[in-house]
């Protein structure tokens, strides 16, 4: 009995070892799966414009996760789940360079989509350019041990510009080699440095920087949102789409749990984003009856470099299909055209 008894501890003590293991081990991967829906009603805030109509705007998010042996297997196994590589999730960047992209994704998201609906609820807003949002910094770069992401470029060489394409092209003229001085903020400080430029794609000079704008938008009705702990840029079609039909008191639901996602540019244009497939499964989870998805019409030259191209729109519809047959997916361009299409549905 007594040996019967060892045996049967050992074997537990072994299994509880594989099991602990099996759930804290990291692997150099990341796994992606359906995420949580946000109810965008208890995100904005808009001064004396409350939202007061049934239904909700629901952000749409996709789950991510450092994987483990455990959770591996299961993307192995289950649907809607996928294994992704560590630089295919954060480009190299450590947690907190990748957690200060994804936070300023998320901040710029919801500043372009004040800014569109504001200015389609004909509402005074304004956009200030304030320099270059440093988002990476190459390994070849002469600058990398000077500039780090987060950090602001506001002039080179004494120069300012109104746009990134300005920064571009006027870094563009320069020699490879030749020394370029950078002007930056961190921590509302402003530094400066001298370093030599670097070839880049296509034999161009560079600094060796991934870069977007940063601009912040001012409202004369005050707004907050607050978005929580989601980071990332797809939010935008979502955030303008609550914004506006709090300002213009709009009932653009008719009572529905409203899904989508797209980014959103000052213009009005929808962009594709990644894991839509996850989004839609979200969505069903949450109940929603619609889900807008982005429409961006593939170029001649990218069916050619990719044959079998499929548009999120097509992902989105392919899947709720398949998984959430009630739900309706509508391809989705611009703003203007979401608005047009909740107005008369």
């Amino acid at each position: 009995m007594k040996k019967a008894s060892s045996k049967r501890f050992i074997i537990s003590l072994v299994v509880l070892i594989l099991v602990i293991l099996g759930i804290t081990i990291p692997l150099p991967q990341y796994i992606e799966g359906p995420g949580e829906a946000f109810n965008l009603g208890k995100v904005v805030s808009i001064k004396n414009h409350p939202d007061d109509h049934k239904g909700q705007f629901l952000l749409t998010s996709v789950g991510i996760a450092r994987a483990r042996p455990f959770t591996y297997l299961y993307a192995k196994l289950a649907p809607h789940y996928s294994i992704e590589s560590d630089d295919a999730v954060t480009s190299g960047q450590n947690e907190t360079e990748y957690n200060k992209v994804q936070n300023f994704y998320m901040q710029s998201s919801i500043g372009e989509a004040i800014y569109t609906a504001y200015k389609h609820a004909h509402k005074q807003v304004t956009r200030k350019y304030r320099g270059i949002y440093v988002l990476n910094v190459s390994k070849k770069s002469k600058f990398k041990d000077a500039l780090k992401v987060g950090d602001v470029v506001s002039k080179v060489d004494n120069h300012s510009f109104k746009t990134s394409n300005g920064f571009v092209n006027y870094v563009k003229k320069q020699k490879v080699g030749q020394k370029l001085t950078v002007q930056f903020i961190r921590n509302k400080r402003t530094h400066k440095i001298t370093r030599k430029l670097i070839k880049i794609a296509k034999n161009r000079p560079g600094i060796g920087i991934t870069l977007t704008d940063d601009v912040k938008v001012k409202t004369e009705t005050p707004i907050k949102v607050n978005p929580g702990q989601v980071g990332g840029p797809s939010g935008g079609l979502m955030f303008s789409l609550q914004i506006y039909s709090q300002l213009t008191n709009q009932d653009l639901r008719h009572g529905n749990k409203v899904a989508g996602t797209g980014t959103i540019n000052g213009d009005g244009y929808v962009g594709e984003i990644g894991g839509i497939d996850k989004k839609i499964i979200t969505a069903k989870r949450a109940g929603a009856k619609v889900f807008l998805a982005p429409y961006v019409k593939p170029s001649k030259e990218i069916l050619k470099l990719e044959p079998g191209h499929k548009t999120n729109y097509e992902v989105a519809k392919q899947t709720a299909k398949k998984y959430a047959p009630k739900m309706k997916v509508v391809p989705i361009s611009t703003f203007s055209q979401a608005i047009s299409y909740l107005k008369n549905n």
